[in-house]
């Protein structure tokens, strides 16, 4: 480091080495988050490696058999709440086949999304003279959707004057002040089934209603608003001989406006099979919604006039289709910059993969943001 460099910012590079080597721990406990056995083991080695830094234990909180995790400082009111998951994508036995490795780049399962991320989270919170007034949450379900710890985070979200969330940056880094909303769909088409050869005329298609669906479904999608419909997976027929009583499609919707996603949602719901003998059922909805820029503002200004104090490189936000918890707490009304974790690429891919250099700089910023709020006082105001 040279002379000139912010204190905060040579201290956050001194434990860079301790960053890398807690980010392996976690990412050598693999997490997978549908299985609950899996996750339970990794909420253990979270516990484990977050009590060392900070010196506290969680409270281990179950929800449907999925543990999460919650340390809370101070008795006076909430105010800020750093958010994380340690739940992956990456199955069981994934790390024989991408071991953690460490140098210019670290790699494992999971590295980026967002074992790396907890790391800092935790270190941040180790490096504040008073942590009064923070908590952090852990959950266990992130990559399903949240469907065990979204009323969790909101209730934990209420009150706090920001939500900090340690998702991986964008690309170079940037911080993600904009997410898409999203919704998921199960369309079921219900027809009757019939020998395809000797009687097909007495039987109703599903597959061929599916079809047909497809191309409509396909149609809401509407690129000047930035709302992408995707079908994603499609599921038909018994045997080669028999005409498909039973077919599903599985759509994915993302949307920048509630407004889009509740378009896309009538219209979904409103689909008529094209054969009358064939009955249609539509499960899922809306699941996320977006995280709009005018939630993020004012924590991106403060975190930008924070990074220049500190001699960092100048601040970028992005806007992005993947939805985080972060959505949540924005419309719950929370003021929440998304972002603040790691910088790599590769998210859900093989090549996953965190820039090692990169650390020392995010954790001086998170740091340095989290301290600002529980001061009150800021470079920017909050929204």
């Amino acid at each position: 480091m040279v002379n000139d460099v912010h204190p905060r910012v040579a201290a956050a590079h001194d434990r860079l080495a301790e960053v890398v080597a807690d980010s392996g721990r976690l990412i050598r406990c693999e997490s997978p988050s549908a299985d609950l056995a899996a996750v339970a083991r990794s909420a253990d080695r979270v516990a484990e490696v977050g009590a060392a830094i900070v010196g506290a234990r969680p409270e281990r909180i179950v929800s449907a058999g999925c543990v999460h995790l919650r340390w809370r400082w101070g008795d006076g009111p909430r105010r800020v709440l750093v958010l994380g998951h340690h739940d992956t994508v990456w199955p069981l036995g994934t790390i024989d086949a991408i071991p953690f490795e460490a140098g210019d780049r670290i790699r494992g399962p999971g590295c980026l999304d967002m074992k790396a991320g907890l790391a800092l989270a935790f270190h941040a919170i180790a490096g504040l003279d008073d942590p009064s007034g923070v908590t952090l949450l852990v959950t266990g379900d992130e990559e399903l959707g949240s469907p065990t710890s979204r009323e969790l985070i909101e209730a934990e979200a209420e009150g706090c004057a920001a939500v900090l969330v340690l998702e991986a940056g964008a690309d170079s880094g940037a911080l993600k002040t904009e997410r898409k909303g999203r919704a998921h769909y199960v369309l079921t088409f219900t027809g009757r089934a019939a020998h395809a050869g000797l009687e097909p005329h007495l039987g109703a298609n599903a597959l061929t209603a599916l079809g047909s669906a497809v191309g409509r479904v396909a149609a809401l999608a509407d690129d000047t608003e930035g709302t992408s419909v995707t079908p994603t997976g499609a599921e038909a027929g018994t045997a080669d001989n028999t005409v498909p009583e039973l077919a599903t499609l599985r759509i994915d919707v993302r949307a920048r406006t509630v407004a889009e996603l509740v378009r896309v949602d009538t219209a979904t719901r409103g689909l008529v099979p094209a054969d009358p003998g064939v009955a249609l059922e539509v499960a899922g909805g809306i699941d996320r919604p977006p995280l709009e820029a005018t939630m993020t503002a004012g924590l991106f200004r403060r975190a930008s006039a924070l990074a220049e104090g500190l001699g960092l490189a100048p601040l970028t936000g992005a806007a992005v289709g993947g939805g985080s918890d972060g959505n949540l707490t924005a419309a719950a009304g929370v003021p929440t910059l998304d972002g603040l974790g790691a910088v790599g690429g590769g998210a859900h891919a093989r090549h996953e993969w965190v820039d090692t250099a990169l650390l020392g700089d995010r954790l001086a910023l998170l740091t340095a943001l989290i301290e600002d709020v529980l001061a009150e006082t800021g470079a920017g105001d909050l929204p």
